[in-house]
């Protein structure tokens, strides 16, 4: 059993005190157990988490008792702390993209976590089991994926090559810190059923998640935490159903509800007038010993002006490559790109730089995209200097302005992202995209780690913008409810094609695809999202 009495974290601050980002909290989890830990950014969830695997940094002040089995882990020193992880504890962490080394394969990362504990393994065995790990994690392809490196693959693949290193030594207590946020349906729900496979082989897991749907199918018992301190726990079902806290009934009532799908997108009238235009486009990726991959195969669609387009399919169906297409960012083998009414695709870079503030990104890593060297106010500084024509003064009053747009304040000015939380780094992704008044958005999983919360603010900013100026999103999610709730138009890919485009009521009322249909069946939790969201509305309103 993983037992945590009264875990209280603390980091040093600037000022010579102490802050506080975890306080009093206590749970167990027993073998074949799965516990979810919920709540919104910065309530504590990773800091709970990396404490659990000796990962909260050399910085960190830590009270109270960890215990796994009758083994004592807060004292332990780091090099039985390297003893224990990947061999007894597994450890999914939120970001793939800074997790993996991209200068080594997937299969050669994967296979050390078996070396360093199996040392007398031959090398057919230890690629048998990264392959099985693979494959266990939801990719298909095992052989050809461990032989490329995590920048070949999507954010989704990435994210299950994670998981794979977490479970490929069958580790009694794995700690998944959001594992399921980069995966689109179908592949999410492999992961789960993997997730509950091994608990049911006697695993204890400990599950961090912001989507309550999934926590709903897969947790036996919940936590709710807020600023670092427990505001309930108990079964999960009845936690869902008869929430004793003001705060979780806060939460439940910040789902995505589809039903209210269209009253979100009243006051947007899109035109019929595209700002971009893709026809015909085919992108394909070369790989080991010789491979190819068509990411994208004869793709054509156009984006409307004030229009929201949802974007959907499986990881490495070519969502994001289509995203880096309508950018520019990535070069076509045929087909065209119109922007604004001009070619896109084949126009010399000197000549996009004119129009590059027209069309901006929110990226899927945040984490990626930022410059470490920089705080926050810096980095938003960056692009109001390029773009903006403001005064020092003046673009630091519109730095603030954009923080407080997505839910921060003038206390992240000047910190760095590094210090953030997930979802505090993605609010400030958004932040930097608007930067510049975009007409068009590449919203690539731009809400995928917020918890529910932060989400619905971030849905609605979006909205709001859009409706002020005119903005046209593509919006790539793996996010069904979301996509729903913010599209016009949802464009459905696997395998590099859209395999249907139409309104978003008539895809997820009347879907005609045989996929498009698999990927609604695949949503977890059932209609708990919006038979919860509209519970917790009622409630609150008596």
């Amino acid at each position: 059993m993983l037992r945590v009495v009264d875990l209280t974290v603390r980091f040093p601050d600037r000022k010579g005190g102490w802050t506080r980002a975890v306080e009093g909290v206590s749970f167990d989890v027993r073998p074949g157990e799965i516990l979810a830990i919920v709540g919104e950014s910065g309530s504590g969830k990773s800091v709970t988490a990396r404490s659990l695997v000796g990962l909260a940094g050399a910085d960190a002040s830590i009270t109270g008792k960890i215990s796994l089995g009758d083994e004592e882990l807060e004292q332990l020193r780091e090099r039985e702390w390297r003893t224990l992880r990947g061999s007894r504890i597994g450890f999914v962490l939120q970001d793939a993209l800074t997790s993996l080394d991209p200068l080594r394969t997937i299969g050669h990362e994967i296979g050390e976590a078996v070396r360093v504990h199996h040392r007398g393994l031959s090398r057919a065995d230890v690629t048998g089991r990264v392959e099985g790990a693979l494959r266990d994690a939801g990719i298909d392809d095992p052989e050809q994926r461990r032989r490329q490196f995590s920048f070949e693959l999507s954010g989704g693949l990435r994210q299950r090559s994670l998981i794979a290193s977490a479970v490929v030594n069958g580790p009694d207590v794995l700690i998944a810190d959001e594992p399921t946020t980069a995966l689109d349906v179908t592949v999410q729900r492999r992961i789960l059923r993997l997730l509950r496979r091994l608990a049911d082989e006697g695993a204890a897991i400990v599950f961090i998640s912001h989507d309550l749907a999934v926590v709903s199918e897969l947790a036996d018992r919940t936590v709710v935490l807020r600023d670092g301190s427990v505001q309930e726990q108990g079964a999960t079902a009845e936690l869902l159903r008869s929430p004793r806290s003001a705060y979780t009934r806060e939460l439940l009532a910040a789902i995505p509800d589809p039903s209210h799908a269209q009253r979100r997108r009243e006051g947007t009238a899109p035109s019929e007038s595209p700002v971009a235009v893709i026809r015909g486009a085919r992108v394909t990726f070369h790989g080991p010993k010789g491979s190819t991959r068509a990411a994208l195969d004869d793709v054509s669609m156009e984006l409307r002006a004030g229009e929201t387009l949802g974007l959907v399919g499986e990881s490495g169906s070519g969502k994001t490559t289509l995203g880096r297409v309508l950018l520019g960012l990535q070069r076509l083998d045929s087909g065209a790109v119109e922007l604004f009414g001009r070619r896109w695709d084949a126009a010399p870079e000197a000549s996009r730089r004119r129009d590059r503030h027209r069309i901006q990104v929110i990226s899927q890593d945040p984490s990626g995209t930022f410059n470490p060297l920089l705080n926050v106010g810096e980095l938003l500084d960056q692009s109001l200097r390029l773009h903006s024509g403001l005064a020092r003064g003046a673009r630091r009053d519109r730095a603030l302005e954009l923080l407080e747009s997505v839910g921060l304040g003038e206390r992240h000015l000047d910190v760095k992202p590094r210090r953030l939380s997930g979802g505090q780094r993605q609010r400030v992704s958004i932040a930097q995209a608007l930067a510049s008044d975009p007409e068009v958005l590449v919203c690539d999983e731009p809400v995928s780690a917020l918890d529910v919360i932060t989400q619905a603010q971030v849905l609605d900013l979006l909205r709001r913008v859009q409706r002020d100026r005119g903005l046209s999103m593509l919006f790539i999610s793996h996010d069904l409810a979301v996509v729903e709730s913010v599209s016009h138009r949802t464009a459905v890919m696997r395998h590099g094609r859209i395999v249907e485009i139409a309104d978003a009521a008539s895809i997820f009322e009347r879907p005609e695809h045989p996929y498009t249909r698999e990927l609604l069946d695949a949503i977890p939790g059932g209609d708990f999202a919006g038979r919860r969201a509209a519970e917790a509305l009622a409630g609150a309103s008596r």
